[in-house]
């Protein structure tokens, strides 16, 4: 195994995501966030998380205890001078990600190389946060992290060829694919998917429909597994609304106006599965 010890930083929803399919494929893993009160719940999400796996696939959850051991929860960032490999999950706000490159780039070893989970964010203005742009690359991976296969990875401007390669061997290590496309805000995924979310919510504020007819269309007519609207709760409403906002401000389009309800649902702390609360209710 060429990285043995990767660091996650972000253990919210993608970053337990990350850091659980890295232990379940025989990784050790550095998961750091800002308090213990985060990492608590994080502990509680991987369980939570392994336990979906083992229905999904028995067999590549692995035994629970030896997942668990391989993570480590923290606060301090001092430790990723120990690991090969950084995987970032920090919420979509530039100021934040931004602070968090800088603080990395002076603690990791010159050769490491950070791989930015984002939704939105252009990878080409992350590299430029770091004196090691060359090994600044996108890796966007899909919710849930253990059970999607294929990876969407970004080459940023100054992204070398040897860093696409090390995150094609990064990635086979963790049984998963990719697929490599250039540098642009939301990437192909994104860009596509956060417009479609945000106009089927515009069609649930104009009450054209409901939330379960809109998500119903989608699935009997086109074979989706989900709706836009279950696909906004499982990924969150906040990180919907901030990728939208990138992508408005970005590429300076109206068609990517974040929908008036949007921002009210956020507001009302309404974010989906993760409050137990979105477009629908969840236990």
């Amino acid at each position: 195994m060429n990285y043995e010890s990767v660091g996650v930083v972000g253990a919210g929803v993608m970053g337990v995501g990350v850091a659980q399919s890295l232990a379940q494929t025989g990784h050790r893993v550095v998961l750091l966030d800002v308090s213990e009160a985060i990492l608590e719940r994080a502990r509680k999400e991987l369980k939570s998380g392994m336990r979906a796996m083992a229905l999904f696939n028995k067999k590549a959850a692995g035994d629970p205890k030896e997942v668990m051991e391989r993570v480590r929860f923290d606060t301090d960032y001092g430790l990723l001078a120990e690991v090969s490999f950084v995987v970032e999950n920090v919420t979509e706000k530039w100021p934040l990600k931004k602070e968090v490159y800088e603080r990395m780039d002076a603690i990791c070893r010159p050769e490491v190389v950070f791989a930015a989970n984002t939704s939105a964010i252009p990878i080409t203005r992350i590299g430029g946060a770091t004196k090691r742009a060359p090994q600044v690359v996108g890796m966007h991976f899909m919710n849930p992290v253990p059970m999607k296969p294929m990876v969407e990875v970004i080459r940023g401007f100054h992204t070398s060829d040897e860093t696409i390669e090390a995150a094609r061997r990064f990635l086979a290590e963790m049984s998963k694919e990719c697929v490599v496309v250039q540098d642009s805000p939301g990437f192909v995924s994104n860009r596509v998917l956060m417009l479609t979310i945000n106009e089927a919510i515009f069609l649930l504020h104009e009450q054209v429909a409901s939330a379960a007819e809109v998500d119903r269309i989608f699935k009997t007519c086109f074979g989706h597994k989900m709706g836009p609207l279950e696909t906004a709760d499982l990924i969150g409403l906040d990180t919907i609304l901030f990728s939208i906002e990138v992508l408005y401000e970005s590429f300076n389009d109206d068609k990517y106006r974040p929908c008036p309800l949007l921002k009210k649902m956020v507001d009302a702390g309404l974010h989906g599965r993760k409050s137990g609360r979105g477009f629908y209710t969840y236990a």
